[in-house]
């Protein structure tokens, strides 16, 4: 076990290196001068820049380096956790992560949990209804969270919820009922992806043979379902979940703009507005160190689910 988390370790700091190399190449490729967005401020697109001033404030940024000096410097300030000071604010990055990482994770928190209860829900209901049509039209209504985008959903709960029936609040953040909504609009893909995963291999596992034998012995579909199937049938899903909790990052950008959240979704979108390097590395490093981090929790989850998974070494 101890070779087997050390070897997903050095994969994960592989991982890691290969995100935050892709993510500086492509920062220095994009068109746009963070100087020039700095020094520019909110005169807009039209205001002019100082030439002199433009060359001093890059040269104090260390951006007049050679791009393979700013990458090796950039290389060590990551490996000692140290992303500089923020391009827009100056501010230390770790103090401009601190104060937005609260408000996300309260946010992904509550998605995640909603995605989890409502897409086992779902995927027990689609087993445990009596007729197979109605087990098929419930994970084909689950289709539907797969389907539409996040950004719509939350524009739909906003005239729906806020402007017409005043149920939460349309904006920002405060109490629970300022959560609902941009919670439900986060799972919502969650809901639908884990309901049909686990509901399909729910579907395989009641065919298998353990289950038809219990099935023989007198078992209810009910404890056929929740003992003898669900324990095999979640290991998919398990995955996905992990998946879910790596990529909360990214849905967040889109549900933070959306209900005016302040958080990492909302911090992304200004940093990439305004050519903030340092600060789009330091979310790269945060999402894939939540990745890694987070896929090898679910690995060593397994063996608990499910005694006949063995984790070696050489395990992908």
């Amino acid at each position: 076990m101890t070779r087997y988390v050390l070897v997903r370790l050095g994969n994960g700091v592989f991982v890691l290196w290969a995100a935050l190399t892709v993510s500086f190449l492509v920062l220095h490729l994009v068109p746009g001068d963070p100087v020039s967005v700095m020094l520019r401020g909110n005169g807009g697109e039209g205001s002019s820049v100082d030439p002199a001033a433009a060359d001093a404030l890059r040269a104090d940024l260390g951006l007049d380096r050679p791009p393979h000096e700013q990458y090796l410097d950039f290389v060590w300030q990551a490996v000692r956790l140290d992303f500089g000071t923020s391009f827009a604010t100056g501010d230390e990055v770790s103090a401009v992560l601190g104060r937005a990482l609260p408000s996300t994770l309260e946010l992904a928190a509550a998605s995640l949990l909603l995605a989890l209860v409502l897409g086992v829900a779902a995927a027990l209901a689609a087993s445990l209804l009596p007729t197979a049509p109605l087990r098929s039209a419930v994970l084909s209504a689950t289709v539907v969270g797969n389907a539409v985008p996040t950004f719509w959903t939350g524009v739909v709960l906003l005239q729906v919820f806020s402007f017409r029936l005043g149920w939460f609040p349309a904006f920002g953040e405060g109490d629970l009922s300022h959560l609902v909504l941009p919670a439900f609009a986060l799972a919502l893909p969650g809901i639908g992806l884990l309901a049909q995963v686990l509901g399909r291999s729910l579907r395989t596992a009641l065919g298998e043979p353990y289950v038809r034998t219990a099935r023989a012995k007198g078992a209810s579909r009910l404890r056929a379902v929740t003992v003898h199937a669900l324990r095999n049938a979640a290991i998919p899903a398990m995955t996905l979940f992990g998946l879910m909790i790596g990529g909360i990052v990214a849905g967040a950008i889109i549900t933070e703009t959306v209900f005016s959240r302040p958080g990492l979704g909302a911090l992304t979108a200004k940093a990439i507005d305004t050519h903030d390097f340092p600060v789009i590395r330091a979310l790269v490093f945060l999402a894939g160190a939540l990745y890694v981090l987070v896929n090898l929790a679910v690995d060593l989850v397994y063996p608990r689910v499910d005694p006949r998974i063995v984790l070696t070494a050489g395990a992908t």
